[in-house]
């Protein structure tokens, strides 16, 4: 009777415990999961992934964020990884439903056992569920959350989805997040590459990140990979044989960031800028991939050109001295210990080619110096010899004898290599830009706002606004040839004496200052006249060309209005100039220069796709503006946009303006939506018809304008003069052409110019705006070599001819389509008139209606004067 009382009493206690549990349990259930999420969104979660900035060709230049991540879907991850996070992390990962029971009661067990909480028991659906909604805190209260969110999570996703996210989440050190950017982080391998051995490796790291880290603490790395492979081979996802070949394997691990196959910092500065403006923070953790314009065929032709060319001009005018001086000469020497420590506070210049070394001894045939790796070079005469003193701009000292003349022991230096010898160097002091658009559809290929990013991200291609020189020259020609005057109109090359009535004192010069008497228009761009310039101005206004100026892109504000715009006073930046040669090349029509192609978002959607304006060469639109009102052109459809960077400002001359360029409007800039049921967006549908630039002037004045820049480089056939551009006959095509431009005491020099269906634009000076690029040497290791001033011709003429020799290899020469209306007429080449039995007869393009109607006559003598205003007979 007694034990029938107390089976009763256990009974009901039992009972009672069994109800107060439960409704303990709902009631902790009902507290606990009131404000929970819905783990519905797990299905369209966004990961945090960086940002790609990548080329036209699919080429990644660039990667922005903080988390390395590379989300992978479920069948692209190896099985080896997949097996050894289940046995080491979840061996019932496959049997349970979010919470392991025989789990926690190991945990609870071990924990009595050792007296500390070294295992927490849970499941991969729980470590999911606390990464992605709960915090890393421990306490009761966040472990029953995560308990409920994995009971959820495992009615709503398969273990598949689970596991999943589980590897693109979870942290394994070393910034990167997810098994993708792991296995390129430590073996800079994709994932499906990974060995039995690197997958266990990577399995055991996101226990602890941090003290099983492979590159900081090898020995506990392959401790913990051994102790993973030895519970693959319990829970029989691996043979014994497996097991003893992992474990042989060393291990091979190294720091890899993610590989960047060019370089185009400026490029990928510009895409950043604007993705940060329209998404914030967020363009930097949803995975949006910017693709650009650019094509690495152009841009590292660009980069390597801008670069080698600098660095010319820099040893042109002479050696400045060392970085520093870290002892001097008798002093005691710095230890290897402490040259590697004042080497390390220095970067490396010019896509690595400018090193800085310590010199730890000098003779006069040549001198020892120290890179930051430690490794002695060494440095002969042939590689200093350049090393003039620099007096000015304009001065240079004698050329150097000797090695230690110029390098000391203790000096902080610049070096470079050049065909496997050392040369001494410096970081230059000049800068320059290139910027190279596809001049049919305004895609910029190609585009290098400095010498070095890291030196300054002042970007000369879009923001830089500089006077333009005599690359003004043929578009105030296109004005005049609208305007009445052809390319065989005879202007006098002859000083200006004065000045019209009520203007100020101006005496315009050719440079050089000398003068060829009456010359055809064509010959006055081709060589680049400035006096003729000013005549043809005088004869069509200057209001009227100023206005004209806007046809090509050119913003008023930055035109001035008097007779100094026909030798280029007016500023524009290179971007500006290289959009304005592109009506010239493309047959009249304004294309807008564009660097976003498209963005995509991590799912693979497009959400913006540019549609550009294209040149129509081949059609016959009608001009976008009014004949009997050429005047009054009305350019407000385009968008002018600029992007400005903090930071460097170096000179007034260089605050942005008008760029020119277009940047996407027409995309949605919020978050893109989570919510699986919301419709992502979708690409732009194509259109079934082009969008045509308008058409700035016509057809037939591009293609003659166009073919005098031809003259530019060859010249005329029987004749003895040479064009500026002539050393781009180094081409060897005749479809080609361009001009040059250099501002007064050569502040800035220019060269834009064509080829087939791309411009570009280069341009060279001081950020400072005050000071002049000089004379020099034209060749900085021959002392023999006469000294001249820079200029576009000279200066940065070479550097587009090796850009354009890179670009255009293999590009069938292009024969240029005459229009219907323009004519060719045989000439006199002094007269302009028709040409006669006797005359020295050459071929010239007209406009239909245009063309000379009178026949050359016998000159009687023409009288020319100098700059000093003595006259001659010239015929």
């Amino acid at each position: 009777m007694k034990a029938l009382k107390i089976l009763l009493f256990l009974l009901k206690f039992f009972v009672g415990c069994a109800f107060i549990g439960t409704i303990t349990v709902f009631a902790a259930y009902m507290y606990y999961s009131k404000d929970l999420p819905d783990v519905a969104e797990l299905k369209v979660v966004r990961l945090q992934t960086p940002m790609q900035v990548l080329s036209a060709d699919g080429e990644l230049i660039a990667s922005f964020g903080e988390h390395r991540r590379i989300p992978l879907k479920y069948e692209d991850m190896p099985q080896s990884v997949i097996n050894a996070v289940i046995a080491t992390e979840d061996s019932r990962f496959y049997s349970h439903y979010g919470v392991d029971p025989i789990g926690i009661m190991r945990a609870v067990f071990i924990a009595l056992k050792s007296g500390s909480l070294s295992q927490g028991g849970s499941t991969i659906t729980q470590q999911v569920a606390k990464n992605f909604f709960l915090t890393p805190e421990k306490s009761i209260g966040r472990k029953i959350r995560e308990m409920i969110l994995a009971i959820r999570m495992e009615k709503e996703l398969t273990k598949e989805e689970i596991m999943a996210l589980y590897l693109n989440k979870i942290y394994f050190g070393s910034r990167s997040y997810g098994i993708g950017s792991a296995a390129a982080t430590f073996f800079g391998k994709t994932a499906d590459q990974l060995t039995l051995s690197e997958s266990a490796l990577l399995a055991g790291l996101p226990n602890a990140p941090s003290a099983y880290n492979p590159i900081s603490y090898p020995e506990r790395a392959i401790s913990r990979r051994n102790w993973v492979l030895h519970r693959m081979l319990d829970q029989e996802y691996i043979t014994q044989e497996q097991y003893d070949e992992a474990i042989a394997e060393p291990l091979n691990v190294s720091y890899h960031v993610p590989k960047v196959a060019f370089s185009a910092p400026y490029v990928a500065e510009m895409a950043r800028q604007f993705m940060y403006e329209k998404f914030g923070e967020f363009a930097y953790s949803d995975g949006y991939k910017v693709y650009t314009t650019i094509t690495q065929k152009n841009q590292v032709a660009a980069t390597t050109s801008v670069r080698h060319h600098v660095l010319d001009y820099d040893m042109r005018h002479g050696y400045r001295g060392p970085e520093k001086v870290l002892w001097q000469e008798g002093d005691t020497a710095f230890t290897p210990e402490q040259i590697q420590q004042a080497l390390s506070k220095y970067m490396t210049y010019g896509g690595g080619m400018l090193l800085p070394a310590v010199v730890t001894k000098s003779t006069e045939q040549a001198a020892t110096a120290v890179l930051s790796n430690g490794e002695a070079i060494t440095i002969n005469y042939d590689g200093m010899k350049w090393a003039r003193s620099f007096i000015s701009d304009n001065a240079q000292g004698p050329t150097p004898k000797t090695v230690s003349a110029v390098i000391k022991e203790g000096q902080q230096i610049w070096v470079r290599q050049v065909d496997k010898n050392w040369q001494l160097s410096q970081i230059p002091a000049v800068n320059s830009a290139l910027v190279s658009v596809d001049s049919n559809t305004g895609a910029i290929t190609a585009l290098v706002g400095g010498f070095d990013f890291n030196l300054s991200k002042f970007n000369r291609a879009t923001q830089a606004i500089r006077q333009i020189g005599s690359n003004i020259k043929p578009f105030i020609y296109t004005a005049a040839l609208d305007k009445g005057l052809t390319m065989a109109t005879i202007l006098n090359d002859a000083p200006i004496l004065r000045t019209s009535a009520g203007s100020e004192a101006w005496r315009p010069k050719n440079s050089p200052a000398t003068y060829a008497g009456p010359l055809r228009l064509r010959v006055g761009l081709a060589t680049s006249k400035n006096v003729m310039m000013v005549r043809a101005a005088r004869a069509i206004g200057i209001n009227y060309a100023a206005d004209y100026l806007e046809r090509f892109g050119f913003p008023r504000s930055n035109i001035s209005r008097n007779e100094s715009l026909a030798l280029g006073s007016a500023s524009f930046t290179p971007l500006q100039v290289a959009r304005g040669y592109s009506v010239i090349a493309n047959g009249g029509y304004l294309v807008t220069p564009y660097v976003i192609e498209r963005i995509e978002y991590s799912e693979g959607g497009v959400i913006y796709e540019h549609v550009p304006e294209v040149a129509c060469s081949d059609c016959l639109q009608e001009l976008a503006y009014a004949e009997e009102d050429k005047q009054n052109i009305s350019l407000d459809h385009v968008e002018n946009v600029v992007t400005t960077t903090d930071g460097d400002t170096p000179d007034q001359n260089a605050l942005t303006a008008d760029s020119g360029f277009v940047l996407p409007e027409n995309i949605p800039f919020e978050r893109l939506p989570v919510d699986e049921n919301q419709p992502k967006p979708e690409t732009q549908p194509e259109s079934q018809q082009p969008v045509y630039a308008p058409h700035v002037i016509s057809s037939e004045l591009a293609f003659i304008i166009k073919d005098a820049l031809k003259t530019a480089v060859w010249g005329e056939k029987g004749s003895n003069w040479l064009g500026t551009a002539w050393r781009s006959r180094n081409l060897n095509r005749h479809d080609i052409g361009g001009k040059t431009g250099t501002t007064n005491l050569s502040k800035d020099v220019w060269f834009s110019g064509f080829g087939p269906d791309i411009v570009t634009t280069v341009w060279m000076g001081f950020d400072d705006h005050r000071r002049e690029l000089g004379r020099a040497r034209q060749n900085a290791f021959d002392e023999r070599s006469y000294i001249s001033a820079e200029g576009g011709a000279r200066t940065v003429n070479p550097l587009w001819n090796d850009y354009m020799q890179v670009v255009l290899k293999g590009v069938p020469q292009k024969t240029e389509i005459q229009p219907n209306k323009v004519i060719s007429v045989l000439i006199d080449r002094k007269t302009g008139m028709l040409a006669t039995p006797d005359s020295n007869s050459i071929e010239e393009y007209f406009i239909e209606g245009t063309e000379p109607t009178q026949y050359s006559y016998k000159e009687t003598g023409t009288q020319v004067t100098d700059e000093q205003g003595n006259t001659s007979e010239l015929f």
